[in-house]
């Protein structure tokens, strides 16, 4: 080709393609319009109680729509720095509180799919998006502008003319700010910055190593004689989880609790109880790539730092310092006086048990692995009573019927099936919630059973929290996940007590959410103070009055007889030596690793160990969670405060017997019970909330003779 015509053709080419490029950069903001608009997660669920679509919502829509929610904060904030106005409560307070809709939107469903039906898609998603949420929290608390106009308007509260709910709001934002280290030098920010990062990356892998570890162990069994002692209802389970696995005509037992329990209740086979029991206390203590013990002690590392930063000696006067207990000191003092109820108990439960043992020439000292199995032939000696014979009253239809007649009889609540809702898996069901006079209230999802996809244990989460819009309720859309006993072929699923209990428990965190009305976004309630509307809900599971009208045998329909509820309620005090002792150990252990400072390098293990040691325990029985699984300190919130549990236990013993006291059902004392605790939820002082609910501070006594340690 001649040169000419070459240079010819290529300036053409050059001409074209740079037109094509002018073309395509015109229509960017169009084709950016578009992918946005077809991302659901970017605009308002245009559903009937605006609940997710989740058929629309694909993994690919997250990452964008996260940035996109921090870029759109991110502007909000700017907006109130750059306000040539003198900082006011409405311009700078009311519009922080109205930050960050998109993000909030769009992170609580990224939550609650990574915690309930997660994948490597989506874990891959959270490695990469929570670096950037947590530098964005940190872009905001450690903004030197916006906290210059809070702390203005902090400062002058006195002169202003505040609300007792917009006092609290002032108050708690301008605490939260000193607490992320708004008032620290430059290089101490930065710092903390690079903490808070590191932090959250490795609550993530903590998190993500205990669902691996949990998932990996399977306790396969081919020999029909070492299924012997097992009821029927739980062979036809394990027969059921082989199928799922791929294992037909085998049985399989894994380390989640509705699946490991009864084994360890009924099989007579030791050794294989030994195996599940030291597959379960070994999760994250392999030495393996989901080891956990690394991570734990980055993490106590960091947060000791971070508390230094703060002006605190550790994390633990950090974490306490806003609660309701104060002090590192005061929660030990507490716990170590319950501590010596609980272990003289539980060495009498642990005698008894060695007793039948010898009784039926066992030829063995009591150990962890057989804790369950002699606790359950207890129970059969001193009350009559085995597990088997609970669970048919305890389906779990019967008992979501259960806590919503509670739920009528207390507040006139009233609950219907919703079927078509677009829910995140075909196991999930959704409920309205509605006033007595058919006033909607918000919606309730139930996720109730155990799978691969979803983390360990019962919680109570939100897709939308209440709050207020233009002087209009926006009703709260809430979810509880447990992981309860599956139902088997022809039977339904069959509850434990404990996870009677559990269900109860996980109501009442979401009736302090669907009854909240509060009106601003920001809540604050002490750690210590947040079981109480879930721990005093367990009080009514099993009070005769509402056993009749909820506990009916899953096949005949007959109400539970009046001996059984006697036998029931005879047992209640049954183990709660060892009850009482793995949780106080486990808070105790909590407390110890936030309030240590640790001058040399240690061991994971050996630190346990130690602790464990120290206070006493008895070998035959471990803490509540070990270290190396201990989701609730490690990745998800409870850092020096799993004492809250047994502290909240002394708030719903006491406040319960105010019902004990005037009614089951007394409707006055549970309107007072909304309106102070439930209603204000995160919005006053709690412990002025509990006093005018109570008319006075909480006794502990009503704990101690809940649990048997006193008459």
């Amino acid at each position: 080709m001649p040169a000419k015509t070459f240079f010819k053709k290529t300036l053409w080419c050059l001409i074209f393609c740079g037109l094509f490029a002018l073309a395509s950069i015109s229509m960017l903001p169009g084709f950016l319009a578009a992918q946005e608009e077809a991302n659901p997660l970017l605009s308002e669920f245009k559903t009937p109680f605006g609940t997710p679509p989740f058929e629309l919502i694909k993994n690919e829509h997250f990452l964008p729509a996260i940035k996109k929610g921090i870029e759109a904060q991110q502007a909000e904030i700017e907006a109130i720095v750059n306000n040539p106005k003198p900082p006011t409560f409405e311009n700078t307070i009311l519009a922080f509180d109205r930050t960050g809709k998109l993000l909030s939107r769009v992170m609580a469903v990224f939550g609650t799919l990574q915690g309930a039906n997660t994948s490597p898609e989506l874990q891959k998603i959270a490695l990469e998006a929570t670096p950037l949420t947590s530098q964005h929290r940190s872009s905001i608390y450690l903004n030197d502008r916006l906290f210059g106009r809070i702390k203005n308007v902090y400062e002058r509260r006195s002169q202003l003319k505040l609300g007792k709910e917009e006092k609290f709001l002032l108050e708690k934002i301008y605490q939260d700010f000193v607490r992320a280290g708004a008032l620290l030098e430059p290089s101490a920010k930065n710092r903390l910055r690079e903490i808070d990062r590191e932090l959250s990356l490795l609550s993530l892998k903590f998190g993500h190593n205990l669902l691996q570890e949990t998932n990996s162990f399977k306790l396969v069994i081919e020999n029909p004689k070492h299924l012997a002692g097992l009821p029927p209802e739980v062979v036809a389970s394990a027969a059921e989880t082989a199928k799922k696995a791929g294992l037909e005509g085998k049985w399989v037992f894994t380390t989640q609790i509705p699946s490991m329990t009864p084994f360890l209740q009924y099989a007579k086979n030791r050794d294989l109880r030994k195996r599940l029991y030291e597959a379960y206390l070994s999760r994250g203590d392999k030495y393996n790539e989901y080891d956990n013990k690394e991570t734990i002690k980055k993490i106590i590392a960091r947060r000791t730092e971070r508390a230094n930063l703060l002006g605190f000696p550790t994390y633990a006067h950090y974490s306490i310092d806003v609660n309701m207990a104060k002090t590192p000191e005061r929660v030990e003092a507490f716990l170590m006086d319950l501590w010596k109820y609980a272990i003289e108990r539980a060495k009498a439960e642990q005698a008894e048990m060695q007793q039948i043992a010898d009784e039926e020439d066992a030829g063995l000292k009591i150990a962890g692995w057989d804790w369950w199995y002699y606790a359950e032939k207890l129970r059969k000696k001193k009350y009559d009573l085995e597990d088997n014979e609970i669970r048919p009253y305890f389906s779990t239809d019967n008992v979501l019927n259960g806590i919503f007649t509670l739920a009528g009889k207390l507040y006139g609540l009233k609950f219907e099936r919703i079927n078509d809702i677009s829910v995140y898996h075909p196991e999930v069901m959704a409920f309205e919630v509605k006033e007595r006079n058919g006033q909607h209230l918000g919606v309730l999802y139930f996720d109730l059973f155990p799978r691969a996809s979803k983390r360990s244990g019962g919680w109570t989460g939100g897709l939308r929290r209440q709050s207020y819009e233009n002087g209009k309720r926006v009703a709260p859309v809430v979810t509880i996940t447990c992981n309860f006993t599956r139902p088997a072929g022809d039977v339904p699923s069959l509850l434990s007590l404990d996870e009677v209990e559990t269900c109860f428990h996980e109501f009442g965190h979401a009736l302090a959410s669907l009854l909240s009305m509060g009106k601003y976004n920001n809540r604050f309630v002490p750690r210590d103070g947040v079981e109480l509307p879930s721990q005093i809900m367990e009080n009514w599971a099993f009070e005769p009055d509402l056993l009749k009208l909820y506990a009916k045998h899953y096949a005949t329909g007959e109400v539970i007889p009046d001996e059984l509820i006697k036998k029931i309620n005879n047992s209640s005090l049954f183990n709660q030596g060892f009850a009482s002792t793995e949780l106080l150990a486990a808070s105790l252990l909590d407390l110890d690793w936030h309030k240590t400072i640790f001058k040399e390098d240690y061991e994971v293990n050996d630190f346990e160990r130690h602790v464990l040691n120290q206070i006493g325990l008895i070998e035959a029985i471990a803490p509540r969670y070990r270290s190396t699984y201990f989701q609730h300190i490690f990745s998800g919130g409870y850092a020096a405060g799993y004492y809250v549990y047994i502290w909240a236990e002394v708030l719903d013993s006491d406040a319960f017997e105010a019902f004990k006291e005037r009614g089951l059902f007394d409707q006055k004392t549970a309107l007072k019970f909304r309106q102070e605790i439930l209603e204000k939820y995160g919005t006053a002082d709690f412990l002025q909330q509990y006093i005018k609910f109570r008319g006075r501070e909480a006794k502990i006594e009503p704990l101690l003779r809940k649990r048997g340690f006193i008459q």
